[in-house]
């Protein structure tokens, strides 16, 4: 685990049961296969790629809401992956979450005041006298009167819900927050004005944000860093500036290309169905520029500049070539 880690993933795998698929298939698959990242102190890292990639998946295991099946997750000296429930605890508090839909993640029946009191009075952080004026302070924080303290979910707008949602992330002082898709169901205008917030609460608290997005062009304006999946698997990191302008890998390649037209469609397949083969590269049935060791296995990442690594068996040749990859096929 590198000095500036806040928390580490190494070879991280997550598996559900599979439904159907005839006799002798698989009983399970990994929505997360054998991922190894790091997410450094006061930095945002942000998880791209298309539905069923296995960002959110990856992104709940990170929080034990999902138990992983193999792999560690090492945060202030301890493998979160291997505790069970008590010994979870004193961590949670440290490790908040955002979710994509603000209603559905509030309890009806509670105030705005009781959904932010709630966690004070779970991790017993201060007297039940204080508890008044850090829901107040918290409200103010996140740019929302304290007036709406007695209002319940249904009567605030999706963007002020979604300040509730991050304010009950913070009042925690937590070390990690966790958004998934935070600002996908919010308007335009008031997405914008969701991630100044994060943006300015995360310089100002030197907060590590994991930031799960499928729009590059949020990515590209709130991530330090970013990490692209594909069927349960991470085929590049790096800094966000260097993915985006020479992207290594040929499925990031594809995703970038989206950026190019505002209408652009995403690359051709789907990654929520199964893909041809389990035991090569990912992305052999849709890349151009298979060769035939795509076939074999699945490459490892493999750094290619400094902080900039990629899975991919021609990510050197790809690398030393111009960036339209205009590579002659190999077999």
């Amino acid at each position: 685990m590198s000095a500036d880690a806040l928390l580490e993933v190494q070879r991280l795998a997550v598996s559900f049961a599979r439904r159907g698929g005839g006799w002798g298939a698989p009983r399970f698959f990994n929505a997360v296969d054998d991922v190894t990242l790091e997410i450094k102190a006061g930095e945002v890292l942000g998880l791209v790629g298309e539905s069923g990639s296995g960002k959110t998946t990856l992104a709940k295991a990170l929080l034990r809401l999902y138990r992983p099946s193999a792999g560690r997750i090492l945060f202030e000296g301890a493998d979160l992956a291997a505790l069970g429930e008590r010994a979870l605890k004193p961590h949670r508090r440290h490790l908040q979450m955002v979710f994509q839909d603000p209603i559905s993640s509030f309890n009806p029946r509670h105030t705005v005041a009781d959904s932010l009191a709630i966690p004070l009075r779970l991790h017993r952080l201060c007297a039940r006298s204080e508890i008044a004026a850090r829901v107040d302070e918290t409200l103010s924080r996140v740019g929302l009167s304290p007036a709406l303290r007695d209002r319940f979910p249904h009567e605030l707008s999706g963007g002020q819900l979604q300040r509730v949602a991050i304010g009950r992330a913070l009042i925690l002082s937590p070390r990690l927050l966790v958004a998934d898709e935070a600002v996908s169901k919010l308007d335009v205008s008031v997405r914008a004005q969701i991630l100044n917030l994060l943006k300015d609460v995360q310089e100002a608290n030197a907060l590590s944000i994991l930031f799960v997005t499928h729009d590059l062009h949020v990515a590209r304006y709130l991530c330090d860093r970013i990490g692209v999946m594909y069927f349960g698997k991470l085929v590049e990191i790096g800094r966000t500036e260097d993915v985006l302008a020479a992207p290594r890998h040929p499925y990031t390649r594809a995703l970038v290309d989206t950026l190019k037209e505002e209408n652009a469609a995403p690359p051709d397949g789907e990654t929520t169905m199964a893909p041809p083969s389990m035991t090569g590269c990912r992305y052999q049935s849709r890349c151009a520029h298979a060769i035939e060791r795509c076939a074999q296995a699945h490459p490892e990442l493999l750094e290619i500049a400094q902080g900039h690594a990629a899975a991919c068996w021609r990510s050197r040749e790809l690398a030393s070539r111009d960036a339209d990859f205009d590579l002659v096929q190999e077999r």
